[in-house]
C-alpha cells in the first residue's frame, strides 16, 4: 500500500511515496495523522497549505465484510478545525484494490481550470475538463460512465464545492453508480473545489482483493464476524428492513426528537415520516428497502427510494437526513424529503448541515414551519449560487449570523444532528467534546442511552455519561481506521466473540497480535492527533461547550436542561 500525492499548484504532478512513518495507520488514523502532521493548524482551509487525505480503512480493498467505508480528512472550513469525514460507497474497496492506502490532495493551481483524475493500476491521469465545471453530482457520474465506462468508483463534488461552501460534501458513488454516499460533515468538498478537482475516477479493472498473511485464519475470523452481525437484532434484522430511520419512532417517543430548531423533543408528524411507512412505500413503488451501499456489505440498510411514478428519485434518505429536513423544520412529507436528499446529493451538500440551516432560516422568519416547497426552493437557490443561496450553503452557525438568530444549534461551527443532548445526555458529550464538532458518529452514546446495547446509562442524568462519551469514542476513532461501518458497533457492545472475530481478523491480515488494550491505545493516538491539531489551531475548552440555551431552555416532554458540568466535560480527554 502506498500513498498517492497529487499537487496541483502549476502544472499538476502525481508521485507515490511508501507510507514510511504512517505505517499501520488506515480510514481516520491516517487522515488525521497527515493533517495533524503536515498541515498548519493557522493555515486558511481554502489556501494551498490546507490538504484534503481520501483514505480506504485498514481493511478497505480485502474480503472482509462491512469493510468499505473511506475516510476523507482536511483542516474544515466549517470548524476550523480538523475533520474526517466518513462515507460508505464503493471507493473505499477500489482504492485498497489499486494499493493506495491515502490519496492526498495538495497545493492550489493558479487559474479558474476545473480537472479530473483518472487512476487505474498502471497511471494516474490529471486531465484539464472545463466542460464538467458546475455539473451536478448525477450529470457529472453519467459523463463519467460513458467517458471511462460502468467499471469504475467516483469521488466527486457538486456545484456546492466548486463555489467552496462551507456545507459543501465529497460525494462517493454506489454499487449501481449513483453519487449517493457522501463525506458529508465540515466542508470537505470546499475544500476539495479550493484544490480544483471536480472528480476522481477509480478503475480496478485487473486487480484482485488484497491477501492476507494467514488466509485460513482470516477466512474463519470473517466467517465469525459475519454470523455474529446477522444474529443481531440491530444489525441483523431493524437496519436490513427499515433502515437507520427505523430510529424516528424509537427516538420521538423517548423524547430525543429534535423539532423546530431544537425546540421540542416530540414531532407529531414523526409517524408519517417513519422508517417503517418509508420502507412500506418503498416495497410499493417498486424500490427496495434492503440494499447495501458497496459490495461486502452484509447489513444492507441502504434502501433505493422511488417516487409516486415508480421512478428512481434517491437512495432510501437516512435517519438524519429525515429528521434534519424533516422533522426539525416541522415538515412531515416523506416524498419532499426524499426530493431534498436528492437535491444535496446533487448539488453535493450536507443533509444534516443543511436541514438545521433551513430551520435556522425558519425561526429568522425567511419560511414558515412546514413549508417544504419553501425549503427545496432554498436548495436550489444554494445549487445555483445566489447570494441567499451561498448564505445556506456555508451552514447554520453563518446563517445564523447572516439573520442575527440567538438559537443556532452548533458545535465548533457545526450543526448538531438528530438527537436533543438534553433528553439524551451522553451524546451531548460527544457533542460538545469530539475534536470534530457536533457529531453524533464520534461516540454514540444513544446505543447504551437509549438502543440499551450494551448495558444502560440513564439518558437524563448526567451521572456517566463523561465515561461512556470517552470510551465510545476511543472505540469509534479505531473502527473509523479499519474501513469499517461503525454500524458494526451495536454486536461488538454485546457480543464479545463478534469483537474478537474482528480482530483476529486484522491480526490474520497484518501478522499482529492486537488485543483489546491495544484497540483502547490506537483509537487514543487518533484523537490524539486531532486534539493536538486544534489546540495549536486555537481551541481551548471553551470550544468543547454546547450552545448556552441548552442549559437554560427546558425540553419538552421531560423538561430537563443539559446538566453535564463544564468542569466534567474538561476531564473528558484526561485518560
Amino acid at each position: 500500500m502506498k500513498i498517492l500525492r497529487i499537487n496541483m499548484s502549476g502544472n499538476p504532478t502525481a508521485k507515490f511515496e511508501e507510507l514510511g512513518e504512517y505505517e499501520g495507520l488506515g480510514g481516520r488514523a491516517l487522515t488525521s495523522a497527515v493533517i495533524s502532521k503536515e498541515v498548519d493548524p493557522l493555515c486558511h482551509p481554502l489556501s494551498a497549505d490546507n490538504k484534503l487525505v481520501i483514505a480506504p480503512g485498514l481493511l478497505g480493498g480485502t474480503a472482509a465484510a462491512m469493510s468499505g467505508r473511506v475516510s476523507v480528512g482536511c483542516k474544515s472550513p466549517l470548524t476550523g478545525g480538523i475533520k474526517e469525514a466518513n462515507a460508505g460507497g464503493q471507493a473505499g474497496q477500489v482504492l485498497g484494490r489499486l494499493g493506495i492506502a491515502a490519496i492526498v490532495l495538495e497545493g492550489k493551481p493558479e487559474g479558474n481550470d476545473t480537472y479530473k483524475v483518472y487512476i487505474n493500476k498502471d497511471e494516474v491521469r490529471i486531465e484539464k475538463d472545463n466542460s464538467i465545471k458546475m455539473l451536478p453530482n448525477y450529470d457529472l457520474i453519467d459523463r463519467m460512465k460513458k467517458e471511462y465506462g460502468e467499471k469504475i468508483a467516483c469521488v466527486s463534488i457538486g456545484p456546492a464545492g466548486e463555489m467552496k461552501l462551507s456545507g459543501a460534501s465529497v460525494a462517493i458513488t454506489d454499487m449501481e453508480l449513483r453519487p449517493t454516499r457522501h463525506a458529508g460533515r465540515g466542508g470537505v468538498g470546499a475544500v476539495m473545489g479550493s484544490k480544483g478537482v471536480k472528480v476522481i475516477v477509480l478503475d480496478d479493472t485487473g486487480t484482485t482483493p488484497r491477501q492476507p498473511k494467514d488466509a485460513e485464519a482470516f477466512k474463519d475470523a470473517n466467517k465469525r464476524f459475519v454470523a455474529g452481525l446477522q444474529k443481531h437484532p440491530v444489525t441483523g434484522q431493524g437496519l436490513p428492513a427499515y433502515g437507520t430511520n427505523v430510529l424516528t419512532n424509537i427516538i420521538n417517543e423517548v423524547g430525543a426528537y429534535p423539532t423546530y430548531n431544537f425546540k421540542e423533543g416530540r414531532f407529531q408528524g414523526a409517524r408519517k415520516i417513519s422508517g417503517e411507512v418509508e420502507a412500506e412505500l418503498e416495497k410499493q413503488r417498486g424500490g427496495n428497502p434492503t440494499h447495501g451501499c458497496h459490495r461486502g456489505c452484509v447489513i444492507r440498510c441502504s434502501g433505493i427510494y422511488h417516487d409516486k411514478d415508480g421512478h428512481y428519485l434517491t437512495k432510501q434518505p437516512e435517519y438524519e437526513t429525515v429528521w434534519a429536513l424533516g422533522g426539525n423544520c416541522g415538515i412531515d412529507d416523506i416524498d419532499k424529503i426524499a426530493m431534498m436528499d436528492f437535491l444535496c446529493d446533487n448539488y453535493g451538500l450536507d443533509t444534516i448541515e443543511m436541514g438545521a440551516t433551513i430551520a435556522v432560516a425558519m425561526e429568522a422568519g425567511i419560511l414558515k414551519w412546514g413549508d417544504a416547497d419553501g425549503a427545496i426552493n432554498l436548495l436550489h437557490e444554494v445549487g445555483k449560487g445566489t447570494p441567499l443561496g451561498r448564505i445556506i450553503g456555508n451552514g447554520a452557525a453563518f446563517t445564523g449570523r447572516a439573520f442575527a438568530v440567538e438559537r443556532v444549534p452548533v458545535v465548533k461551527g457545526q450543526a448538531l444532528p438528530a438527537y436533543d443532548p438534553r433528553a439524551v445526555q451522553g451524546i451531548g458529550v460527544t457533542y460538545a467534546t469530539s475534536p470534530m464538532g457536533a457529531d453524533h458518529t464520534a461516540g454514540y452514546s444513544i446505543a447504551l442511552n437509549v438502543l440499551k446495547t450494551g448495558g444502560f446509562v440513564d439518558p437524563l442524568k448526567p451521572e456517566g455519561q463523561v465515561d461512556l462519551s470517552r470510551n465510545l469514542q476511543i472505540a469509534t476513532a479505531f473502527i473509523d481506521s479499519t474501513g469499517m461501518c461503525l454500524f458494526i458497533a451495536f454486536a461488538l457492545l454485546d457480543q464479545p466473540e463478534t469483537n474478537q472475530a474482528l480482530l483476529d481478523m486484522l491480526n490474520a491480515f497484518y501478522g499482529w497480535n492486537m488485543t483489546d488494550k491495544d484497540v483502547v491505545e490506537y483509537g487514543k493516538k487518533v484523537l490524539k492527533f486531532e486534539r493536538d491539531f486544534n489546540t495549536r489551531a486555537g481551541f481551548t475548552k471553551q470550544h468543547d461547550r454546547l450552545p448556552r440555551f441548552f442549559y437554560k431552555e427546558p425540553i419538552p416532554p421531560h423538561n430537563v436542561v443539559f446538566q453535564v458540568k463544564d468542569e466534567e466535560l474538561d476531564q473528558l480527554f484526561n485518560w
